[in-house]
């Protein structure tokens, strides 16, 4: 049995079965589902990506995404979940579902991911707050099973040594491939022995970090291991990505290899607006959504599209309004608009037209989008 659910796109959802829970500290658990023969083509996903669960919580129906912990040669789904809250939807699913249970799942989904280089050398440096090393330690495991060049750094913060989840995982990947991974812990709200690694992941933290970690380069005297990064993923909460990013694009990484993955709603932009625009005002807007129709003014451009939107209180559908999500992808069917930062479209879905209304502001006076493709 399966059902389809849109939120802003189609997606299919299938019934798994939970093949076990295991709760990790006093507030996050994780969850691995047994794939049947003949879903597996279904589940196929790559590193970095993350599935909806739908479930019921007091009385009534919750779909939340959360990010796998596996690796796609694992073949297995395997989710790490954070209780926010003793009463919160994750509190339910933890109280009332256990192994044995059924559970409708979606499709894998979801862009935090990676181009495989097997036969290249590479720098990857990973920051992660909290719960955000979910997808983070799938890219890892993966990046170490399949990429025999690869080294990995990852800088993971927490509050404290009693919150820090996967830790023993963590260690262990350490231990076995310690030529290529290292892994440094800090901590906000509990002393440390070197001072270094108390406080938060911020542009501060992260001039150190460059400064006396990554700083000699074993493989080239003449620079830096900062100056031999490839590729930087970023997964906590909105401020943490907005500040690490920033410093990591003046440290010199360009913004195409900047990676980043959201854990919750984030109205701010993750890189400032640079950009001047022409005023126009009494923009029209006609745009598909759920399959009707509808027409909305909006006073000018100085803001961005969905915004606006929201504020005429049109259900758009969003999560993030900074470019991350793709929640409310659309196709631009007639006018022009400026995409700003834009952390989730390829050149080539651009190029077919696609835009992010969060990061979209209008250059023509009538706009025309369709919310509305799968």
């Amino acid at each position: 049995m399966e059902q389809q659910i849109y939120k802003g796109k189609l997606t299919q959802f299938h019934w798994l079965k939970i093949a076990k829970k295991e709760e990790l500290t006093k507030n996050t658990f994780s969850l691995e589902f047994e794939i049947p023969e003949s879903l597996h083509e279904n589940f196929k996903f790559e590193a970095g990506q993350f599935v909806s669960i739908k479930f019921q919580s007091h009385d009534k129906e919750v779909i939340n995404d959360y990010s796998m912990t596996s690796a796609p040669y694992e073949k297995k789904i395997s989710l790490g979940i954070k209780i926010t809250s003793p009463e919160g939807a994750t509190a339910q699913l933890f109280k009332t579902y256990t192994v044995g249970d059924q559970l409708l799942v979606s499709e894998p989904s979801g862009r935090f991911t990676l181009i495989s280089k097997p036969h290249e050398f590479r720098t990857i440096v990973a920051f992660a707050a909290g719960i955000g090393i979910t997808p983070i330690l799938s890219h890892f495991k993966n990046i170490l099973h399949t990429e025999p060049r690869t080294r990995l750094f990852l800088f993971f913060g927490n509050k404290n040594s009693e919150e820090l989840v996967y830790r023993d995982l963590l260690d262990n990947l350490a231990r076995t491939c310690g030529d290529r991974l290292q892994i440094f812990y800090f901590f906000s709200q509990e002393k440390t022995a070197d001072q270094f690694f108390y406080g938060r992941l911020d542009a501060k933290k992260l001039n150190l970090i460059i400064n006396q970690i990554l700083h000699l380069d074993d493989t080239d005297e003449e620079s830096t291991i900062w100056d031999a990064v490839d590729e930087v993923l970023i997964c906590g909460k909105g401020q943490m990505i907005k500040t690490l990013a920033n410093a990591c694009y003046h440290h010199g990484i360009p913004k195409k290899n900047i990676h980043f993955e959201l854990f919750e709603e984030f109205n701010d932009d993750i890189y400032p607006i640079e950009k001047q625009f022409p005023l126009i005002e009494n923009v029209e807007v006609d745009f598909k959504m759920f399959g009707k129709e509808y027409h909305a003014e909006l006073p000018d451009n100085k803001d961005k599209i969905l915004q606006q939107l929201l504020i005429q209180k049109f259900s758009v559908p969003y999560s993030c309004k900074s470019g991350i999500c793709g929640s409310c992808e659309c196709y631009l069917e007639e006018g022009e608009v400026e995409l700003l930062e834009n952390e989730y479209l390829t050149e080539k879905e651009e190029a077919q037209g696609k835009i992010l209304a969060c990061m979209s502001i209008a250059k023509t006076k009538k706009i025309k989008l369709n919310f509305d493709f799968i």
